[in-house]
Order: structure tokens, then C-alpha cells, then sequence
């Protein structure tokens, strides 16, 4: 921004403006850290966040933004847009996908949340603070571009299914990055280094996800020679199909013996499997018409994800031959390696040291310490992760990352962010979640812990609060700071040339939101029903 586009000069205008986003964090925490509350609550899974992604839409209307909902053809998606006169556009996001399995209520013991068992999903990273922290800096942002009359246009998606990289290829794929200065991605801390920090060379490499469906639908052709005059064409003495449950079984088995000589024990690749639920549990008298088995894998590069790719794909084919099955299989996610951005890395975190790092008031140091009797530990006097309140530089991070990773490899873990990283210049962030530290002889905490802490509002708003103003204070040093944006978009066209590739999916991929994921239903009185969850819900 030039010093023309305010009256205020040019020198003065980002610091007064993000003094201006700070303090509307501060005003609205009471209500940041009660809408956290609401989406931690709802607790939605994947492609299945309808309550969830509804209450952004709301909220972002109400706050002067035009969204479309539904955006990419995915239900629970959306992109708000709202503009303050012509400018850069900067993006954001929401996600607010929690997982099943893991359902915990904001307290200090194991305990799922009222009405629930502990089958029901619940937020693990989480998402609820994802999406809420940086809806805290979007509207901030939004605020201070009104008072101190900056131009600009701000965008934000909302992204659902992010545990499956479910949305953010589809949204790439449809344009939705198209035309934007740069993109701020932020998640909780996860993992050390990456705590209070930015990614700098090391992003998320990539990230293949598959459903392979086996469908018996001609069982009766099984056996040619059965008695043609049989009432029943599949009577219970003839030899019927193997059917789609066994296709499954020889799927899983062979994948599972074949996983050592896939890839080399090196690189922190990794694979997974999950069933998926298909209905037939009554079938007491016919081979199982249809099984489903999802596989989704990491690695650190795309070479090595077709060579696990072409493994699993042979392997259906033949489960499907000897099963008599057809074999049919779907996309879930193809993600490419994430490219890096130096400028964005650098500006954002300069911002996040102005800032600082999360700290624990009374009421959270007490919280973590009740966990700690809870579980038979001795309260500590300070019982959060030390890492938790300071700053780690992106260098530091890299530096720390590199340690434990063979010279080759160039990325590390995985995560749907990176296909943002070929459409923009882009930083990845982390900003400190709750976690307690270690106490001696006892090893890792029970994963209940962290997912608790996530809910207890005096925990966790201190996550709210600084992410916020750390996406603020960035997006109004891009607003204001041509030179940075040009830094930035040349770094970005720089990498694209020689490290960027292709989308890996096509233009007219179809997000899977068809698949019988897991989800909530409503009963006829009303009340949330989670499936599956038994005499429990």
C-alpha cells in the first residue's frame, strides 16, 4: 500500500492498524471462545460437518461477507468473500472435521460427551480452534481495514473432510485460489519442533487416499452347472459366490503382508486402512454384495506414493478376480508435495513474535493439574509443555527437523494445505495447543488428555487469542507492504517454475461425499443420534 491510500502515512498505518485487530480480538474473546465451544460440541466427521459448516455461513453473513455455500459441489463447503475497495486478496480458512472414535467431554477425566459413547467422533487436533482462531483474525483484520480505510479483499473458505485431504484439491481444481496474493494456513501445534513457529523449507509431502469397492452382483453365475429347476437361484445346498467380504479379507491380507517390500523402512512413510460400513450385517442366506475398504497413505514424494498406489491396485484386482467381484475403486484425495515460501514464512513470523507465544492463566494451570492427580501423577507446578509458551524460530524448526530426516528427503508428514501452495504464495504456522509435560517413568499421556484440553475454554482460548492476531497482524503487513507482496509472488513464481508440478487429480474430479461415511442424524424428537453408537446414543 502506498501512503496515498490513507491519511495516514505509510510508516504508521500497519502499526496502528494492528493495534486496531488486536484489540477487537481482545473485546470479542468471550465470544470467539463460545463459538469454539459450539463447533467443538457439534463434533461433525468428515464430508458430514452440516451443522458446522451452516454456523460459519451465518456468522460470515452476518458479518457483511458473501458466501457461497456448497462451494466445489461439496456440501458442507463454502467461500465468503468481502471487499473493501480494490486491492490484494488474501486468503484464510476453516476446517471443523472432528473424527470418530475419540468423542471426549471438556473435562478433567475420560468421559464422553452427554448422551454419547465413546464411538462418536470428537475434535483431536483440533478443528474447532482451527477454524475459530482464524475466523478471529479474518474479522479482525476486517475490522482494522474499516477503521484505518484499507483496500483489500479478504476470502475464506470453509474446508471440510481435512483428516481425508478432502476439500482443498477440489476447491484448487475449481478456481478457488485463483486470483489471490497470498494464503496464511495455520494449524494447532501437533508435533515438536513445530510449535510457535512457521514451516520453512521441510512442507508436508503427499498424500494419496483410495476406496476400493468390491461388488458381488451376479453371485448366481458362480456355479454354472447348479440345478437350473431350483426354486431359489441361489438355494442354501448350492455353491454360491465367495462374495465382496471375502474380496475384502484376501484385499486387506495381501496389503498387510506385502507392506514391508512396498517401500524401504525409511522416509516416515506411512500407510492406513479403514473399513467402511456397508449394512448387510442381516444377510443371514446371500454372499455379501458389496465391501469397502479405504486405504490412504503418506510419503515424502510422488514417486513414492504410485509405487504403494500400483501395489494396492494390483492387489484388488486379483482379490476381486478370486471373490468373483467386480472391482470398482474411488478418489479420495491425491495431494501433491507443498512448495515453500521464505517471504510469507519470514513476515508471518515476525508477526507471531510481536504477539507471543500462548500463556496458561490460574484456571488452566488447575485444569492440567486435576488431569494429572486423575491419572495418578503429582500435580507439577507447571504442568504445561514448556515449548507451549516460547517461540521457536522457522529456521530453528527447519534446523530440528532436518536432524531427524535422511539428506534426501525433502518433506516430511502430510497434510491437504500443500495443494494451496501451488495456487499462491503461502505460509504454514503452528501456534501452541495445550499439552502437559511429561512426567518421568510414565511415558506418553492417554490421547484423551489433549483432545480434553482442546474443549476447556480457559485451556484453549489462549490459542484463540494469539492466532488471531497473528493472522491480523500478517494480513495487514501484506495489505500495506507492496514490497513484501512482490517478494513473495517471486518466490512463488520462482519455485513453481522448478519445483511445482500438475495437479494430481483431474479438472472434473468428483469429491466422494456419496461414500457412507459416518455421521449424525436427527431423531423425530430432534435430538442428535450418532450411528452405530448403540444403547450409548
Amino acid at each position: 500500500m502506498t501512503a496515498d491510500m490513507s491519511s495516514e502515512s505509510g510508516a504508521e498505518l500497519p502499526g496502528t492498524a494492528k493495534a486496531t485487530a488486536r484489540a477487537w480480538v481482545d473485546e470479542h474473546m468471550r465470544d470467539l471462545s463460545r463459538w469454539h465451544q459450539h463447533i467443538w460440541e457439534l463434533a461433525e466427521p468428515a464430508w458430514r460437518e452440516h451443522e458446522s459448516a451452516s454456523w460459519y455461513v451465518q456468522r460470515l453473513r452476518a458479518e457483511g461477507f458473501d458466501v457461497e455455500e456448497g462451494s466445489g459441489g461439496m456440501p458442507t463447503a463454502f467461500c465468503a468473500e468481502w471487499s473493501n475497495g480494490p486491492g490484494p486478496t488474501l486468503l484464510t480458512y476453516a476446517e471443523y472435521d472432528a473424527v470418530p472414535g475419540n468423542s471426549q467431554e471438556a473435562t478433567t477425566r475420560r468421559r464422553p460427551r452427554e448422551g454419547l459413547g465413546p464411538d462418536a467422533p470428537g475434535h483431536t487436533d483440533p478443528h474447532s480452534v482451527l477454524g475459530i482462531a482464524t475466523l478471529a483474525g479474518l474479522l479482525a483484520t476486517q475490522h482494522a481495514m474499516i477503521e484505518r480505510d484499507i483496500p483489500g479483499r479478504l476470502r475464506y473458505t470453509g474446508e471440510p473432510a481435512e483428516k481425508m485431504h478432502g476439500s482443498k484439491v477440489v476447491h484448487g481444481l475449481r478456481g478457488y485460489y485463483d486470483g489471490v496474493d497470498a494464503i496464511i494456513s495455520f494449524h494447532p501445534f501437533y508435533m515438536l519442533p513445530l510449535c510457535n513457529t512457521a514451516r520453512w523449507d521441510t512442507q508436508c509431502g503427499a498424500y494419496y487416499s483410495k476406496v476400493y469397492e468390491f461388488v458381488c452382483d451376479e453371485p448366481q453365475t458362480w456355479q454354472l452347472g447348479a440345478d437350473p429347476n431350483s426354486p431359489i437361484p441361489a438355494s442354501h445346498s448350492a455353491a454360491r459366490a465367495p462374495g465382496a467380504n471375502i474380496a475384502l479379507m484376501q484385499m486387506h491380507s495381501a496389503s498387510r503382508t506385502m507392506h514391508d517390500a512396498m517401500l524401504p523402512s525409511v522416509g516416515g512413510w506411512s500407510l492406513s486402512d479403514a473399513i467402511l460400513a456397508s449394512g448387510q450385517a442381516t444377510a443371514d442366506n446371500l454372499p455379501a454384495q458389496v465391501a469397502r475398504i479405504q486405504y490412504s497413505w503418506r510419503t515424502p514424494d510422488v514417486p513414492m506414493a504410485e509405487h504403494v498406489l500400483a501395489v494396492l491396485d494390483r492387489n484388488a484386482e486379483h482379490a476381486a478376480a478370486m471373490a468373483h467381484c467386480r472391482l470398482e475403486s474411488t478418489w479420495v484425495a491425491r495431494s501433491r508435495p507443498g512448495l515453500t515460501n521464505h517471504t510469507m514464512a519470514q513476515v508471518l513470523y515476525d508477526n507471531l513474535a510481536e504477539v507471543g507465544a500462548p500463556t496458561y492463566g490460574p484456571e488452566a494451570i488447575g485444569a492440567a493439574q486435576d488431569i494429572q492427580r486423575e491419572l495418578g501423577i503429582d500435580p507439577m507446578t507447571q504442568p504445561f509443555l514448556a515449548e507451549c509458551e516460547q517461540l521457536t524460530s522457522p529456521q530453528e524448526a527447519e534446523a530440528a527437523l532436518r536432524e531427524q530426516m535422511p539428506a534426501w528427503q525433502r518433506n516430511w508428514t502430510s497434510d491437504d494445505y500443500v495443494e494451496m501452495t501451488h495456487y499462491a504464495p503461502t505460509v504454514r504456522f503452528y501456534v501452541a495447543r495445550p499439552a502437559l509435560r511429561p512426567a518421568p517413568g510414565r511415558g506418553a499421556y492417554p490421547p484423551w488428555v489433549m483432545n480434553a484440553l482442546g474443549g476447556i475454554p480457559a485451556a484453549i482460548d489462549p490459542t484463540i487469542e494469539v492466532t488471531g492476531k497473528t493472522v491480523a497482524g500478517t494480513f495487514i503487513d501484506l495489505l500495506c507492504d507492496e514490497d513484501a507482496r512482490a517478494r513473495a509472488a517471486a518466490e512463488f513464481a520462482e519455485r513453481s517454475e522448478t519445483e511445482g508440478m500438475e495437479p494430481l487429480l483431474p479438472a472434473d474430479f468428483q469429491p466422494p461425499t456419496h461414500l457412507p461415511w459416518p455421521e449424525y442424524v436427527r431423531d423425530r424428537e430432534g435430538n442428535r443420534r450418532w450411528l452405530g453408537t448403540g444403547a450409548h446414543g
